[in-house]
């Protein structure tokens, strides 16, 4: 049974943790996880420099302190995983490895070496690697680029990339079937131009193309760097440039040099590094989302300029994508994307609210473009808007950078982003009526094509390392039902069939999560009861939500709502989890359970919660 004074408690004790997040500025940035994978190609990159730029400042003391701190998260395995909550994987091992290589390391660690290299002969070595990313040569490539300057590989073993591409209009590269990701041009040029410098290619027309590519192609690269010197913002995207470079004796390069900067700028006094520098417009989005009205009040007109102050205005040098767009971080940089705009545009709409009298409301809804003069272009959201709506694809999904790409994963529509591109869209429908109309119903109709046979659907930027094929269908179920909740649609065959499949994958502890313990999540648990509580009074899920809300509360009552899990998840399976996660999730959850119980003006206690309310159900409930 559920005590609604506990309910109540809870929600005020997440909130004002929540709260406490906050920035000096009122803001939030959030603390993503150190990362073993992006600390290690840090210190591959900055050895690298050292040993060919003998002009610049060392960074040995850095180095020293990266390795040790290496040396001190090494698994029982032998192996490393990318968080200290993660299982080893082949990929960050093979990189800890060259990084103790390269960084003069390897004697002093000879035994946590020899151990590591026998976890990497037993996932199959170079071949294991391979199989790990199939045909996504994004970060099969850097890795063993990496390996390889560490003496660990042979050339023979890394596949050249076509870096001569990069020289083509942007437009063209998505028609080519590219073999990285679109956001790894970087990685493309210049894990490109270390293959070519130590291995020619066979062709005389293509070794004369390539020779002809490398500076233009590095012009390229540079123009896609952004002011802080980092690719993305990105530790293991910009390291992979900056060692490439410095492996072909151009560590004195802009690009290098820039790099360089970021890298020294972004290391942690532990001797880490995160994968990311922050996520402070998408943590600060989601926490607006996810607070009550009553925490935002005094807020309001601070935090939807500060949002409104994210906005891309001018064509992303990266991407090319229109102005209109928000990235994940307030830094230079950030990439416009799906997940964030609509992340956005929904943190504005809560936050304007829909009085055409607010001062925030007249500010983001004024179109007030004068002319093409970038000082007089103003943050707007029907901007945002059209935005997205010209980012959606031809199967009618959202992607997460640019339209049209489709070769690789992470390049494709995901269910996770059209369902916040839906909901974006229908806060603001009133921007742009009949394309907003359109696009909801085609991004439904793709939603309802990739719902898998059992209801579930998978997320394209969140998994679980303990789940069949790295997948998250927890999250990504729950965030597409949210979709339905908005537009009223409940009480549809997806929404029930996605109602019964959380229904039934629930931990025996009542919760939500993937470790084969059986040990749920806050972070899984809370979207999970957020999700069901859409479809309390349609759908008859009481019992089962009910449970999941117990479990969230005793986890806030025992303090565990502070406590991440890594179902982050980077491009090239890259694993992270962020301080916020779990604050802003249960935060979410707890405010919706409470609206629920206060629109029916009854405690849970008072109600029954046997199966009768199943019996009555579209779905059953009944526990796996």
């Amino acid at each position: 049974m559920i005590d609604l004074k506990q309910l109540a408690q809870a929600h005020k004790t997440v909130s004002h943790d929540l709260l406490a997040q906050r920035t000096e500025t009122g803001r939030w940035v959030g603390q993503l996880s150190a990362s073993a994978l992006a600390t290690a190609t840090a210190v591959s990159a900055l050895a690298l420099v050292d040993r060919r730029d003998s002009a610049g400042p060392s960074h040995g003391e850095l180095i020293n302190r990266a390795v040790d701190w290496l040396a001190h998260g090494a698994n029982d395995d032998g192996g490393w995983g990318d968080t200290d909550q993660s299982r080893s994987n082949i990929a960050t091992t093979m990189l800890v490895r060259a990084a103790f290589h390269l960084a003069g390391a390897a004697g002093v660690h000879e035994d946590l070496l020899r151990r590591a290299e026998d976890y990497v002969g037993r996932q199959g070595g170079v071949d294991g690697l391979r199989r790990r990313y199939g045909r996504d040569r994004t970060f099969a490539v850097p890795i063993l680029t990496n390996c390889a300057l560490a003496g660990l590989v042979p050339w023979s073993d890394v596949a050249p990339l076509p870096f001569e591409l990069a020289c083509l209009p942007h437009w063209m590269l998505r028609f080519l079937r590219l073999p990285v990701v679109s956001y790894a041009l970087p990685a493309l040029v210049a894990i490109g131009q270390i293959h070519y410098h130590h291995v020619r290619p066979p062709s005389p027309l293509r070794r004369v193309l390539r020779r002809v590519a490398v500076e233009p192609s590095l012009k390229r690269l540079r123009a896609m760097q952004p002011a802080s010197g980092g690719y993305l913002e990105a530790t293991p995207l910009t390291s992979f440039v900056v060692m490439s470079l410095a492996g072909m004796g151009r560590a004195e390069h802009p690009v290098a040099r820039d790099g360089v900067r970021f890298l020294r700028a972004s290391v942690r006094e532990d001797g880490s590094w995160p994968i990311d520098t922050n996520l402070s417009t998408w943590n600060t989005t989601l926490a607006v989302n996810a607070l009550s009205d009553a925490a935002l009040d005094d807020q309001r007109e601070r935090l939807g300029r500060w949002i409104l102050s994210c906005q891309h205005r001018t064509v992303h040098p990266f991407t090319q994508a229109a102005a209109g767009g928000w990235g994940w971080t307030d830094l230079s940089g950030a990439v416009p994307d799906a997940d964030d705009t609509a992340g956005a545009l929904l943190a504005l709409a809560r936050l304007a609210g829909a009085k055409g009298d607010s001062p925030l409301f007249a500010a983001a809804t004024s179109i007030g473009r004068q002319n093409d003069s970038c000082a007089d272009k103003k943050e707007t959201v029907p901007d945002g808007v059209h935005w997205l709506l010209g980012l959606q694809n031809r199967d009618g999904g959202w992607p997460t950078f640019c339209r049209g790409w489709g070769a690789l994963p992470f390049d494709r529509s995901g269910a996770d982003l059209t369902a916040h591109a839906i909901r974006a869209l229908h806060a603001w429908r009133n921007v742009a009526p009949a394309k907003t109309q359109r696009a909801i119903a085609r991004g439904f109709s793709y939603l309802e094509r990739t719902q898998r046979p059992d209801g579930a659907w998978i997320p394209l930027w969140f998994g679980n390392e303990h789940s069949p094929n790295d997948e998250n269908p927890v999250y990504g179920t729950a965030r597409v039902l949210l979709a339905y909740r908005d537009l009223g649609r409940v009480d549809t065959e997806p929404a029930r069939r996605a109602m019964h499949w959380l229904c039934s994958h629930r931990n025996d502890d009542g919760g939500w999560g993937g470790d084969p313990r059986g040990v749920s999540s806050v972070e899984e648990t809370a979207v999970a009861v957020e999700a069901l509580f859409a479809g309390m009074d349609v759908l008859g899920v009481q019992v089962v939500a009910e449970k999941g809300l117990a479990w969230l509360l005793r986890a806030v009552a025992d303090n565990w709502h502070r406590s991440s899990a890594p179902i982050g998840f980077y491009f090239a399976r890259l694993w992270y989890y962020e301080l916020m996660y779990p604050l802003i999730f249960a935060a979410s959850a707890l405010r919706r359970a409470i609206s629920y119980y206060d629109d029916r003006n009854e405690t849970p206690a008072s109600r029954s919660t046997d199966d009768s309310a199943s019996k009555r159900s579209h779905v059953d409930c009944s526990p796996r």
